[in-house]
């Protein structure tokens, strides 16, 4: 792994995570290129400030569960080729219930160049410490759709009071928000911000 990248579990303390690329629990119904092992990786300036967020969470009583950090350029690149291949249905009622394949590059959802691979990006969501249950949020990760959008309608109060505390604990701890995914967030001060990585998770 490249200097200045570490295994987040590692670095910050308390923290969950399911690193959905490494399984069969994606959108693309296969383990996705690139991710070897079931971790998230990322930067120690992204580390630092999801301690802080942790922190943040914690004094809400709850915690942080990660989907994703670091993608690699070619998870990227499979994302792309899978988008051309015919649709199977496999995955698409969960997923993309409204649009076709190749629309989740079109419509934003997903990006041909991402900053998940720049490595200060996280997909994350918040549990409750009390009982390690997830918190509703109104549609779960990767659900592309215009539910999934900050501040969609269709989702009742409690889904939008806890998008709402997830929001909160991240802006404090420094991170940007992406209008179309609830779980998306991006350190503003990124060590990396015009590079594009392409090693493993492994």
């Amino acid at each position: 792994m490249r200097d200045d990248f570490v295994l987040v579990d590692e670095v910050v303390s308390g923290i969950r995570w399911d690193a959905k690329y490494a399984t069969w629990d994606n959108f693309t119904g296969k383990p996705v290129d690139g991710y070897v092992v079931n971790r998230i990786v990322g930067t120690r300036a992204l580390c630092a400030a999801l301690e802080r967020a942790r922190e943040e969470a914690a004094a809400l009583g709850f915690g942080l569960l990660l989907w994703d950090g670091y993608r690699p350029q070619r998870a990227v690149d499979c994302f792309l080729r899978w988008s051309q291949q015919p649709e199977d249905g496999r995955t698409k009622l969960r997923h993309y219930p409204n649009i076709d394949r190749a629309e989740m590059f079109e419509q934003g959802y997903v990006a041909a160049r991402s900053g998940h691979s720049r490595g200060s990006t996280v997909d994350l969501t918040l549990y409750h410490l009390a009982t390690g249950e997830l918190v509703p949020m109104g549609g779960d990760h990767d659900l592309m759709d215009s539910v999934s959008h900050h501040g969609a309608r269709g989702i009742s109060q409690v889904e939008a009071r806890n998008r709402q505390h997830l929001c909160s604990v991240m802006a404090a701890s420094g991170f940007d928000s992406y209008d179309y995914e609830w779980w998306h967030y991006t350190l503003k001060e990124e060590p990396y911000p015009d590079t594009y990585f392409d090693f493993p998770v492994a």
